[in-house]
């Protein structure tokens, strides 16, 4: 008796710790693939799934559920610097945001636009031919790699997760290039490679970060979505983020901290502006400009900030407000 009371009791636990062990591999599929892979739906995220992953933001969006950062800010995204920029965002708690390591087409020009992701993973036939199909049915055009190019908008940045893959993974030659830098005016940021590489510098103001590049044209690859969250290397990327690419490299910035680090950037760099001007002037030592400033440095700094207003990239309210709250 006693062992069948235990062999029930064994039974009836074995079921419940199958259940529970059932329900946490299905969650990890519904997180680790692509949701438009879950939900059937389409080829990329749908509008909700986007605003679901970006909810602390609270401006305007895309159709597409995207954050849509002010063009204003983007524009003043391209003149501030990464370590400016990084400071803030690990002050912030964001750690994982910034990827260096990349051949650079036209390093000379900063990259700076908001963010449309793309996922491609090696090919599979059988997934391969249910995204294709899902095209067809959306009405898509061309092969897949050119599809996240058909939604880019003025000031978009085409960032994709091609997983490192060179030969046979090149994303864009310069057609597609062409045809990105006449509907985003900015370029593009691939963990993976280009062909064409002459004709894609002789694009003007077309900006890439890629990893390599190389003559083949893409094989082997699929896309899998559009508008899901990514890794680039050491960062997660979500649709909407800011991106910013110097030299150094590239950093993701979440769309609901964006304006916090674009003007606590830009007033850092007042600040040094400030700095290195009365230090060449003999003014300020050293120590009393990268210590704690006194009330007589700051008083000064304000009045510089009145005599030198075309060196002021914010707006006199912007400022005020960032000041109202600044602790020296």
């Amino acid at each position: 008796m006693i062992a069948k009371t235990t062999a029930t009791g064994t039974k009836c636990s074995f079921s419940i710790l199958s259940f529970c062990r059932l329900l946490v591999a299905i969650l990890i599929f519904c997180f680790c693939v692509p949701t438009s892979f879950v939900l059937g739906q389409q080829v990329q995220n749908s509008r909700e799934a986007v605003i679901a992953l970006t909810p602390l933001w609270k401006g305007e969006r895309f159709p597409d559920g995207r954050p849509k950062v002010s063009d204003d800010l983007v524009k003043r995204l391209a003149n501030i610097s990464l370590e400016e920029a990084w400071g803030v965002m690990r002050n912030s708690g964001y750690n994982n945001q910034f990827e260096a390591g990349w051949q650079i087409i036209n390093p000379s020009k900063p990259l700076a636009g908001r963010v449309l992701t793309t996922q491609y993973m090696p090919s599979r036939p059988d997934i391969d031919s249910m995204i294709r199909a899902k095209g067809k049915a959306e009405n898509r055009k061309g092969s897949p790699n050119s599809w996240p190019i058909d939604m880019l908008q003025l000031n978009d940045v085409y960032v994709a997760d091609g997983y490192g893959k060179i030969v046979d993974g090149t994303l864009i030659g310069d057609n597609l290039g062409n045809s990105i830098y006449a509907k985003s005016k900015t370029g593009v940021v691939f963990d993976g490679s280009i062909r064409d590489l002459e004709g894609l510098e002789e694009i003007e103001g077309f900006v890439g970060f890629v990893r390599g590049f190389d003559p083949s044209f893409i094989r082997e690859m699929m896309m899998s979505c559009i508008n899901c969250p990514i890794r680039i290397g050491r960062a997660t990327v979500l649709p909407g983020d800011l991106v910013l690419g110097k030299k150094e490299g590239v950093i993701f910035i979440p769309a609901h901290l964006a304006e916090k680090v674009i003007i606590q950037s830009e007033f850092i760099a007042l600040r040094d502006q400030f700095g290195h001007q009365r230090l060449r002037e003999g003014k300020y030592t050293p120590g009393q400009i990268d210590m704690q400033w006194t009330e007589e440095i700051k008083k000064d700094f304000l009045q510089w900030i009145n005599d030198n207003p075309d060196k002021v990239p914010m707006s006199k309210k912007e400022l005020d407000e960032f000041l109202k709250n600044r602790n020296w």
